[in-house]
């Protein structure tokens, strides 16, 4: 891994582990992502969650372990480790949501009547592996933090982001947005 041009190593993993398929769902994990990416941009979402959609999975193909682990009935913690890498260069508007979207399912899980039943069976099933529902103290402790409403946004753009059939920009037509926001997070390392 390179600090020299991250929006390229980025670039890099979609094109490669991007291209496989995404824990059972019809896409692949780099359709997965532009989708999102695709459906904050139409919601007017800020460009820091814009960012946040487009890379809340990168930790499936960054840590120690891939995002077939899920599947495999073992959690990966892949929230955390996307956030976690990303933060080399990203600030907590994109590296927060991506760390607690995980928790944001497991938290309308707990809290929206019918949310359960609207997951795909793949989703379903990693929920079991990452906890299932919320506890009404991890509930609490969910809605505390002030990255709650933007996980729980990214959240329903990433259940909705399984259309194999979605026409959407490629990697390249966020390239501009990164680098603004590596910008934007070198300066503010700097002060």
């Amino acid at each position: 891994m390179t600090a020299a041009d991250p929006v390229r190593v980025i670039a890099d993993l979609f094109t490669a582990e991007g291209a496989s398929e995404y824990l059972g769902e019809p896409v692949t994990q780099a359709q997965h992502m532009l989708q999102a990416a695709a459906l904050a941009g139409a919601a007017g979402a800020a460009p820091e969650l814009v960012a946040a959609a487009l890379l809340h999975d990168v930790g499936h193909f960054t840590g120690t372990v891939s995002g077939h682990q899920p599947m495999a009935g073992t959690g990966n913690r892949h929230g955390d480790q996307g956030a976690e890498w990303l933060a080399c260069w990203f600030g907590p508007g994109v590296t927060e949501p991506v760390r607690l979207h995980v928790a944001a399912k497991r938290y309308l899980c707990a809290v929206e009547p019918g949310y359960f039943g609207g997951l795909s069976a793949a989703s379903v099933h990693t929920l079991r592996v990452q906890g299932g529902p919320m506890t009404p103290a991890e509930s609490a402790e969910f809605e505390a933090s002030p990255w709650c409403q933007a996980a729980l946004r990214l959240r329903r753009w990433d259940d909705a982001a399984k259309d194999p059939g979605a026409v959407v920009p490629a990697f390249g037509y966020y390239q501009r947005l990164l680098r603004q926001l590596v910008r934007q997070n070198e300066a503010g390392a700097t002060r």
